[in-house]
């Protein structure tokens, strides 16, 4: 359990994709909850009425979700996921400010409508986005955390904007949220979220185990690999750049101590290292790869001078210590 925990968070940690949908998410939750949390002062204090006037502005909200969910593959047909995003925080802030000003009960409704519309084009959108950069074998993880960010945010925002009616006023908590959500809006500069490319990044499924003399347990471990490559001079520098994006993707599906060493005798030599905490560790880090991290490997393969392909070495890292404490007697008292 712990390891599926650790490689989810390594896997979020280390895809940029994911972490700007969260970080947006989260900052939008944070901003844009002050509209829902305080809808029921704003009808008490605001608009003067009753259950009655909440229910209609819900009922427009809930409208103004109904519409951008229908229009939904329209919008992405003509608009890029970043600029949804940018106007589904100025519609939500457009709405907060709507309802940090009127005193009428259809202005508010049509506000909750825009606002509504931007609330669901917005977490579709985010939600859509970490689920398409997650290969299979990690997007239960990854949308899991992404979840339980947003939820805090949207936590803490409720308790922000209820802090600041109660300390000061119903229109500056509304006033200073619809700010807020021009900030996350400008976050898009920091935290871009982008568009999918045409491959998914699911698993590449041509991969054959090694054969090994060893009769290896699954949680045989751990395991050592070493790969050398023979590099020119001329090509050092691009070989180099190839490695630091086969490091990000190695540490991503499960390596880990990952390192380069160039061969002080011969200067050609480099040595690629990395270890898994078992057998099995390493055949799924094999399994995750995908499509596009098989290209890379073929494009440090253009690099590589050897006449055979590079040698690759497994090995199993072993206790010089005892593996268990030697057994010592145990006296024996008999009961009185």
């Amino acid at each position: 359990m712990r390891t599926a925990i650790y490689d989810g968070l390594r896997f979020t940690a280390m895809s940029s994709e994911i972490k700007a949908a969260i970080t947006r998410g989260t900052l939008f939750g944070l901003a844009s909850i002050s509209i829902l949390a305080l809808l029921p002062l704003i009808v008490r204090d605001q608009l003067g009425g009753g259950p009655v006037a909440y229910g209609a502005l819900m009922a427009g909200f809930g409208t103004g979700a109904v519409f951008a969910g229908i229009s939904n593959n329209l919008f992405r047909r003509i608009l890029s996921q970043e600029r949804l995003m940018t106007l589904s925080c100025v519609a939500c802030a457009a709405c907060s400010l709507s309802l940090a000003l009127t005193s009428s009960l259809a202005v508010a409704a049509i506000a909750l409508a825009l606002g509504g519309a931007g609330w669901v084009t917005a977490w579709s959108g985010l939600g859509v986005s970490v689920q398409l950069a997650s290969p299979r074998w990690v997007v239960g993880r990854t949308v899991s955390i992404y979840y339980a960010l947003i939820d805090g945010g949207i936590a803490a925002g409720s308790w922000v904007w209820g802090t600041v009616a109660q300390n000061h006023s119903l229109t500056l908590a509304l006033e200073g949220s619809a700010g807020a959500l021009l900030l996350v809006a400008a976050t898009g500069a920091l935290f871009p979220l982008r568009e999918r490319r045409e491959s998914e990044p699911d698993p590449s499924e041509e991969f054959n185990p090694p054969a090994v003399a060893l009769d290896l347990k699954p949680r045989s471990g751990p395991i050592v690999v070493k790969i050398e490559y023979l590099v020119a001079a001329e090509n050092v520098e691009s070989f180099l750049d190839l490695m630091r994006e086969r490091r990000h993707v190695n540490s991503r599906v499960g390596a880990r101590h990952w390192t380069l060493q160039r061969n002080l005798q011969e200067p050609v030599q480099w040595t690629e290292t990395f270890r898994t905490p078992t057998w099995t560790d390493y055949l799924r880090l094999n399994h995750r790869l995908t499509e596009a991290d098989k290209e890379l490997d073929k494009r440090v393969l253009l690099l590589h001078a050897g006449e055979f392909p590079p040698q690759i070495t497994l090995s199993i890292e072993r206790p010089t210590g005892p593996n268990r404490k030697s057994e010592q007697s145990v006296p024996y008292f008999p009961r009185r």
